[in-house]
């Protein structure tokens, strides 16, 4: 099994900056594919980013590229999303997610994963 936990959440304001960080524990990451979901009020949960194994492949979602990036400190099995420019639609729990260990490639769609962090609460303020 793999234990997922965010941090780095909190109140920002808009254009703000924050980073948060999802550590995995249980198994070593370095071949899984990561992800990362966001769920506002009232909406349904959706993609934000994800990274391969090997940092290659980082998909976003449109709605935040060329604002967030995603990285993984493998040594650490721990996952980044630096997320910059934020705007109050960014509010949202943000969750970290992981395939399992035959899946290195990042999935856009939350059935893919199989392991979920418990979230971490991002907002920010107009």
């Amino acid at each position: 099994q793999v234990q997922l936990v965010e941090s780095g959440g909190g109140l920002v304001q808009a254009g703000g900056s924050l980073r948060l960080s999802c550590v995995a524990s249980g198994r070593t990451v370095s071949r899984y594919a990561m992800g990362w979901f966001r769920q506002a009020p009232g909406k349904e949960r959706e993609f934000v980013a994800a990274i391969s194994g090997s940092s290659v492949i980082t998909p976003f979602a449109d709605s935040v590229k060329g604002r967030f990036t995603i990285s993984r400190d493998n040594a650490k099995n721990t996952v980044y999303l630096q997320m910059n420019s934020l705007r109050p639609e960014d509010t949202a729990v943000y969750y970290c997610a992981a395939r399992g260990p035959s899946n290195a490639t990042p999935r856009t769609r939350e059935r893919d994963y199989d392991y979920w962090g418990q979230g971490t609460q991002v907002t920010v303020s107009s």
